[in-house]
């Protein structure tokens, strides 16, 4: 049975250069998502750890029924996030507790709300996932946007960010049309920081 990777067949979203900015057309594509607000420091034990703590077991165990039940086997794609605020100067001060977001992980076009409720009732005998009951799969189009390879702590995206909002999409004549959005394509608890590969993306418009 081959194995779909979409990291590789779907390289210009997931491989952007680390240093100049791209413009990519971004498919709608389905996602398991759950939304929240709060810090996303793994050692709090707040929305956010609670969504991931039902998030993964989901997107893995969807993984596996594809397998078994479908015959079709793939891997399971990075996490994912969109993130905003009411006072989007929050992202600036630091006050994480502010900070909204949706995490959210891709899943093959045949995976579908019957699979997510059957996989669902599983994890939910599992254990206690508050969160649970916030995931949902959903379609989420992007459309135009510019992204760029960020290689080390989340901390340090700043300069970057700055350079994408204040020079990049002005002289080029673009807006921002959606919410800030990455793609870690490393794990924090097994990757030195300076190491992380973060793909950072935004969407935009003509102005």
């Amino acid at each position: 049975m081959s194995k779909t990777d979409f990291k590789k067949s779907m390289k210009e979203l997931f491989a952007p250069s680390a240093n100049d900015f791209s413009i990519v057309d971004v498919p709608a594509m389905h996602f398991l998502m759950i939304d929240g607000i709060g810090s996303p420091n793994a050692d709090q034990q707040g929305e956010y750890a609670q969504a991931l703590a039902a998030l993964y077991p989901m997107a893995f165990k969807l993984k596996f029924l594809s397998k078994k039940v479908l015959g079709r086997d793939y891997v399971v794609p990075p996490l994912q996030a969109l993130w905003w605020a009411d006072d989007m100067d929050v992202f600036l001060t630091g006050d994480k507790d502010q900070w909204q977001w949706t995490v959210m992980i891709m899943q093959p076009e045949w995976i579908t709300g019957e699979h997510v409720a059957e996989i669902r009732q599983m994890v939910a005998a599992s254990g206690d996932l508050p969160a649970l009951s916030k995931l949902r799969l959903e379609t989420y189009s992007e459309g135009m946007a510019v992204q760029i390879m960020h290689i080390g702590p989340y901390s340090q995206e700043g300069p970057t960010l700055k350079r994408l909002h204040e020079d990049y999409i002005p002289q080029n004549g673009l807006i921002e049309n959606g919410h800030h959005h990455e793609i870690y394509l490393g794990d924090p608890r097994k990757t030195a920081p300076e190491k992380l590969k973060t793909v950072l993306r935004q969407p935009v418009r003509p102005k």
